[in-house]
């Protein structure tokens, strides 16, 4: 799942590009490990007066920084937890990821000769609405369970309402088209800020998708389980989204 780590002018680092050992749920140390790689390959980078030279304009790409990762006790980790999460996709479901994890890697350490794959991107995974069954969640109680806006509030999140859009449409005809009509609209249940809400026209004709922008948590899950991928999340102006001051 680890995507391509350099491009012209910067590198992936941090939590950004996955590097979260899933079965311990620890990425910190990975993290600072990641940043400490990409410093020492952006300073041999940034040192070196010949590739400086070439162009005063161009971004240089750090290449070097996947080498070193991947020379890393970094890379060593992730590479012997590759397979616990895609085991969980199998047709053996839930039991047959945790009998797999249990067997190769809390014995073999990941050491068996074999990746598995997730079999696709995740927004081409979702089910038209007519497969599936209607789920019927009972209400908050407000003890254990609690309503959407009010875990909202909690975020401490925070846009200014004049401020460019950082969720926009690559198409509009395609949500009320597709993605309503096909799967019942999945903007409205996979957003767990309440960002997306098809709401009716005027005239009665049909429903339109709104966007509440102010009430994102920056989660990015639009963009990635989008199944039309029509929504482009970019990054807000500085300083805005969730702060969580309680925590």
């Amino acid at each position: 799942s680890i995507p391509k780590l350099t491009f012209p002018g910067g590198c992936l680092i941090g939590c950004s590009p996955g590097f979260m050992n899933v079965p311990k749920i620890k990425g910190t140390h990975n993290a600072m490990k990641s940043g400490m790689l990409a410093a020492e390959s952006v300073f041999d980078l940034v040192t070196d007066e010949e590739k400086v030279s070439q162009s005063p304009t161009a971004g240089l790409e750090p290449v070097k920084y996947e080498e070193n990762l991947k020379n890393s006790w970094l890379w060593k980790e992730l590479h012997s937890v590759r397979n616990v999460r895609p085991s969980f996709n199998t047709s053996l479901g839930t039991v047959g990821g945790v009998i797999y994890t249990g067997l190769f890697y809390w014995i073999m350490r990941g050491k068996e000769p074999w990746t598995l794959h997730h079999g696709g991107p995740d927004n081409a995974k979702l089910k038209p609405a007519k497969e599936c069954k209607v789920i019927d969640y009972p209400r908050p109680d407000g003890v254990v369970s609690f309503d959407l806006l009010t875990s909202v509030a909690l975020t401490g999140t925070n846009h200014d309402h004049d401020q460019p859009a950082h969720l926009t449409l690559m198409d509009d005809s395609v949500p009320v088209n597709h993605n309503l009509a096909i799967y019942d609209g999945p903007e409205q249940r996979f957003c767990p800020a309440g960002v997306y809400e098809y709401v009716e026209l005027e005239d009665g004709s049909g429903k339109r998708l709104q966007i509440n922008a102010q009430n994102c948590i920056h989660c990015k899950t639009c963009d990635i389980k989008d199944p039309s991928q029509n929504i482009n999340w970019v990054c807000p102006q500085g300083g805005e989204g969730p702060a969580y001051n309680g925590m």
